[in-house]
Formats: structure tokens, C-alpha cells, sequence
């Protein structure tokens, strides 16, 4: 497809504010449902519109297909179903910034399991990134270290947070070797109707019923983010470099704070500001740069790779 920068970057930051938005509308409806019962409905809304647009499109994945890479699919649905159920969790002990300053575990996780299985080589710009990555992260958490003495609220939180980041890689795994026959449209339809069906027993429907005009919103946000993250991020991977659309998704967690301070000044009483101080601050920005640099530090440092 032609390139079409403009676009392919629009679409990058609605898919980076669509996930930064994400846990502070989550963390209102956690208050009144319980977090397997929100992820089913996220799950589900996700899949059923899925299944549309592929069966629009005449792309279903072939049933012969899936048989042979049953398995694959099946380790591929307990990652990413462990990786919402993780995240939404950790939401009932954190705050949503704090959260989501994880989500660069991810894309390390891949980039050390890529080494291992892939035998892929390690460049010194992303040895650099992940060096970035902790001390970024003990600068976030500069006043808090004591709280990672002991099993509290706290560190309970940010260890359901870390666990959402790494059983995330399992489902990245699983998505690399699938895209050898499969679309990540395809792979994304049968791993949402999976994790639907996982959550099927735990949901409990009624409690759709208990939540507030304003956690109803909140919650419908919820089930459209998925469709609108997703969507987006397909479409600026279509139109525009996978670099540069990495360095915009890796902002995530900026846009996380940011979006907590407005929602706060909006409405106090819904909303709590980000409690962090100024080196908490520094270090999210550093986090951030560790993974732009793991990104695209290659086109910096193209020469120097490191096995």
C-alpha cells in the first residue's frame, strides 16, 4: 500500500490515546463490576464486530487452518486472556498511571524471548533501551521503594501490572509464529472469541444492571476501546512505517497521565490526579525514551549489533 504519512501518524496517536484513555475508564467501572465480567463484554463486543468485517470482507480464517494450529491458538487465548484479566486487576490497587508505565515490559519481554527462541540479535541501541527502561522505572517509583518491602495494596497492584505485561509476550509469541498463515485481523478473531469463552463461566451478566448513567458510559468506552486501539493501530501499520508508528504507540504512558490530570480538573469527584512527584515524572518520560530507542535507535546506531 502507498504510503500516507499524515494519516499513518493520526491513526498511531488515536491508537496511543485510545490506550492511554483506556485504565482511567476501567478503574470507574471496577468500582461496580467485577473484572473477568468486564472483560468478557470487552472480549465479546470486540469479536462480534471482528467477525463482521472479515466475513464483509470474505477473509474468515479457513477452519482446516485453525485445526493445525489448534494448540498454538489455544497458548496464544491464555496469554492475552491473562494479560486483560492482569491488567484490569491490578486497577482495584493502583492508580491507572501507574498501571500502565508497564506496558513497555512488553516489547522488552518480546524483544528477550526473539533472542532465545528467534536466535535474533540483539542490537546495542535496544541494550541501551532496556538499561533506559529500569533506571526510568526506579526514578518513577523513587518515593515509593519502601512499599515493595512487603505484600500490600501497592505492591500487589504493580505486580498484577508486571504479570500483564509479561503473559502478554506469550500472546506476542504466539501472533509471530501464527502470521506465517494467518492475517493479524484473522489471529486477533479467533484469539477474542477464545478469551470470550474462557471468561464465558466467570462472567456474571447481572451486574451490568448495578452500574451508574455515568459508569455505563465509561463501561461502553470500554468495549469500543478495543475495537478503536486495534483498529486504528492496523490501519497506521498500513499506512506508515512500523518504526515510526512504534515510536507513537510508546507514548502510552504519557498520555495515561496526562489524560488522568484532565479528567481530574473536569471531575474531582470521579477522578483522582496522578500521585507522583517530579522524578516520578522525569522517569515516566525516560521509560518512554528507552522504548523510542529500542524502536528505531538502528537508524542511529545502524552499524553496531551486538549477538
Amino acid at each position: 500500500m502507498k504510503q500516507q504519512p499524515l494519516l499513518g501518524f493520526i491513526f498511531a496517536l488515536i491508537t496511543a490515546m485510545a490506550w492511554g484513555s483506556l485504565p482511567i475508564a476501567l478503574k470507574q467501572v471496577l468500582a461496580i463490576m467485577n473484572a473477568q465480567t468486564i472483560v468478557w463484554y470487552r472480549f465479546v463486543v470486540a469479536a462480534l464486530a471482528l467477525l463482521f468485517l472479515l466475513a464483509y470482507k470474505k477473509k474468515l480464517p479457513e477452519a482446516r487452518k485453525i485445526g493445525q494450529y489448534g494448540w498454538l491458538a489455544i497458548i496464544g487465548v491464555l496469554g492475552l486472556a491473562g494479560n486483560f484479566l492482569l491488567f484490569s486487576s491490578s486497577l482495584n490497587y493502583i492508580e491507572p498511571s501507574i498501571a500502565q508505565i508497564f506496558i513497555h515490559l512488553s516489547s522488552f519481554g518480546m524483544l528477550i524471548c526473539g533472542v532465545l527462541i528467534f536466535k535474533e540479535t540483539l542490537g546495542l541501541h535496544q541494550k541501551i533501551g532496556i538499561l533506559l527502561l529500569l533506571i526510568g522505572l526506579g526514578l518513577f517509583f523513587n518515593d515509593r521503594i519502601g512499599t515493595f518491602s512487603g505484600l500490600n495494596q501497592y505492591s500487589t497492584g504493580v505486580i498484577l501490572s508486571v504479570s500483564a505485561a509479561l503473559v502478554w509476550v506469550t500472546y506476542g509469541m504466539v501472533q509471530k509464529l501464527m502470521l506465517r498463515k494467518f492475517s493479524s485481523q484473522q489471529i486477533l478473531l479467533m484469539m477474542y472469541f477464545g478469551c470470550a469463552m474462557v471468561f464465558t463461566p466467570m462472567a456474571d451478566f447481572s451486574q451490568v444492571s448495578a452500574l451508574t448513567p455515568f459508569a455505563l458510559a465509561c463501561f461502553i468506552y470500554c468495549c469500543l476501546n478495543t475495537l478503536i486501539g486495534y483498529g486504528a493501530y492496523a490501519e497506521a501499520l498500513n499506512r506508515w512505517d512500523v518504526s515510526k508508528v512504534s515510536v507513537v504507540v510508546t507514548l502510552v504512558p504519557l498520555f495515561t497521565i496526562f489524560f488522568s490530570h484532565i479528567a481530574h480538573a473536569i471531575s474531582p469527584e470521579h477522578f483522582n490526579a496522578p500521585e507522583l512527584n517530579s522524578i516520578s515524572y522525569i522517569g515516566a518520560f525516560i521509560v518512554v525514551c528507552g522504548a523510542i530507542l529500542s524502536a528505531i535507535g538502528h537508524k542511529l546506531l545502524p552499524s553496531h549489533k551486538i549477538k
